[in-house]
């Protein structure tokens, strides 16, 4: 293979998160150097933001194969590979160690504020795939800096952009003048002062995925406790109740996220949360010291002291304006990926194998992997991100076939819904050649298992 100057480059890898450093132990691995640019000032700094919140995934599913190759010489020991961890614990006893010891192939302090190509904006064609990447950094002192690279993996996630609580997807009207009663995040109800906030309070929370379920059990089991006497959510979901609802449960072949759906069920049906249903947000009005939910259709909701909004996450691509992405219209995803995890066609956690081939964009060169790769849609597990990465940086490496030999299986949620199906009527039914049948109706509030197995 004959190298250009560019390919002495190093690859830049934006995002010092899991799927970020397992991208830099695979460049490490092929020899490859790597440059990985960090906005936080240590290893997993948006992990530890959530660190009081258990993973599904068991710690056999966290641990890229390569880094744990990278870590076995430092005498680092693997956790119990069925055991599932918190945010914390996946931060301080895997992230932490291998940022570590890739060492100064990470830069902390270093936001990415654009990449581009040299010399060349996103409308000039002239020698364009000859010229390098440019990547411009912001540190937190304000001073401004830039690296060249011949590839640039952006790996930065999701997380510093949560959705609105609005129903278009914009935020509510009031929503912003009500913004310290409102929370995008699952509460650490082990701080104290996140605890008083919602301690014999009423709390609505409104979202339908995993975060929404972690939330709605963390407040029943608040109201069961000596403090928290009064406590009392409202869940309010978009769409109405079906059996997928609560994900797979005992069906699921990832126990604690199934357990964690019945928790959820569990809290409705013990009288701790109301379900709201086909409700979309419209306005956040003041009522007192409370705030009132207004729906599109008028629906006024009794007023709450707080709100938690988990409705999902979305891609910052504001520092790839100047990039040729191939995005898909309304996942942010790229168009290759889009329609393996589209929840208007389903939700299953069986994703089929994908690479190189399917995050690829016009612009040769980057990529999106991690969370950021799946855009807008939901249900992202780390097995994923380390077969993304690994198929990535070999077509870097012009290892094309090792890129495109593709392995991915992922645990099925035992469920199959789109999110697309839920408005429709309950005689619908999807062709038979479709991954997924309408889902059927649900009675909430008799019978609800409790969780069991998992982690």
């Amino acid at each position: 293979m004959n190298l250009t100057a560019t390919d002495q480059l190093p690859v830049v890898v934006i995002g010092a998160g899991p799927a970020g450093l397992a991208a830099a132990a695979h460049l490490a691995d092929r020899g490859l150097e790597a440059l990985v640019l960090e906005a936080g000032t240590q290893a997993g700094a948006a992990v530890r933001e959530w660190s009081h919140v258990r993973l599904f995934s068991a710690w056999g599913e966290l641990v890229d194969p390569v880094a744990e190759k990278l870590l076995a010489p430092t005498g680092w020991v693997k956790p119990d590979a069925d055991t599932c961890p918190t945010g914390g614990d996946w931060a301080t006893a895997y992230l932490q160690p291998l940022a570590e010891v890739l060492g100064d192939r990470i830069r902390f302090d270093a936001r990415v504020t654009g990449v581009s190509r040299v010399g060349r904006d996103r409308v000039v064609d002239g020698d364009r795939e000859k010229q390098p990447f440019t990547v411009h950094i912001r540190r937190g002192d304000g001073r401004e800096e830039r690296v060249l690279a011949r590839a640039v993996l952006d790996a930065s996630g999701t997380w510093s952009t949560p959705s609105p609580a609005g129903g278009d997807g914009l935020p509510a009207l009031g929503e912003h003048a009500a913004r310290e009663r409102i929370s995008y995040r699952v509460p650490d109800l082990n701080d104290p002062v996140v605890r008083a906030r919602h301690a014999g309070r009423r709390t609505a929370v409104i979202g339908s995925g995993a975060s929404a379920f972690t939330a709605l059990a963390s407040l029943a089991t608040l109201a069961k406790s000596t403090d928290g006497a009064g406590t009392h959510a409202t869940w309010i979901l978009r769409r109405g109740i079906s059996g997928t609802t609560f994900g797979g449960g005992g069906a699921d072949q990832l126990p604690a996220r199934g357990a964690l759906g019945l928790a959820a069920k569990a809290a409705v049906d013990e009288g701790h949360a109301d379900a709201v249903t086909g409700f979309r947000t419209d306005r956040i009005e003041r009522d007192g010291e409370r705030l009132a939910l207004v729906a599109e259709d008028g629906r006024r909701l009794e007023p709450v002291d707080e709100l938690i909004v988990l409705t999902g996450f979305r891609p910052d691509l504001t520092f790839l304006g100047e990039v040729r992405l191939g995005l898909d219209e309304r996942l942010q995803a790229p168009v290759g990926l889009a329609p393996l995890i589209d929840p208007n066609q389903h939700s299953c956690g069986t994703v089929h194998p994908h690479g190189v081939k399917e995050l690829a964009h016009p612009e040769e060169g980057v990529y999106l992997v991690g969370m950021k790769s799946y855009g807008r849609a939901p249900s992202f597990l780390a097995l994923t991100g380390h077969e993304q990465v690994r198929s990535v940086v070999a077509a870097v490496a012009g290892d094309r076939e090792s890129a495109e030999r593709v392995e991915l299986v992922l645990p099925e949620t035992g469920v199959c819904g789109g999110a697309g199906l839920f408005d429709q009527p309950a005689e619908t039914t999807t062709d038979g050649d479709g991954c997924c049948a309408t889902p059927a109706a649900l009675l909430i509030g008799v019978g609800a298992p409790a969780p069991s197995g998992g982690c």
